[in-house]
C-alpha cells in the first residue's frame, strides 16, 4: 500500500514539475517575452560600449599627457586650449592653391543634425 502511494506521489510531483517547467519555457518564447529579452540584450551592449568608450577616453588622456611630458610640453590636459575650427576660404583660386587662406569665424557648420 505504501510503495503505491509513494508511486503516486513521486508520479504527481513529476508531472507538476514537468508542467511547470514547460509553461515557464513558452512565456519565454512569446513574442513580447523574446522582445524584452532583445531590448535588454541591446541595453547592455550600450553600457558595454559606453564603457569601453570611457576606457578608450581615458587611455587616450594618459597616454596625451605622457607624450605631453616626454615632449615638454606644460600644458594641463584638462584645461587644454579650445580647438577652432578652421575652414579653407578660396580653395578653388588658383592665386591661393598652394597658399590657402584660413577663416576663424567660418559659415561652415559642423552640426549633423542640421539638414534633418
Amino acid at each position: 500500500m505504501f510503495r503505491r502511494t509513494f508511486w503516486f506521489t513521486a508520479g504527481a510531483a513529476a508531472g507538476v514539475w514537468a508542467t511547470t517547467k514547460v509553461n515557464r519555457k513558452i512565456k519565454q518564447l512569446t513574442p513580447e517575452s523574446l522582445a524584452a529579452q532583445a531590448a535588454n540584450k541591446a541595453i547592455e551592449a550600450g553600457h558595454r560600449v559606453k564603457d569601453f568608450a570611457l576606457d578608450v577616453r581615458a587611455g587616450m588622456v594618459q597616454r596625451e599627457a605622457e607624450l605631453g611630458e616626454a615632449l615638454g610640453l606644460d600644458t594641463d590636459p584638462e584645461l587644454a586650449a579650445p580647438r577652432r575650427v578652421a575652414a579653407i576660404e578660396n580653395s578653388n583660386d588658383p592665386k591661393y592653391s598652394k597658399n590657402p587662406t584660413y577663416v576663424e569665424r567660418s559659415t561652415y557648420s559642423y552640426n549633423r543634425n542640421e539638414d534633418h
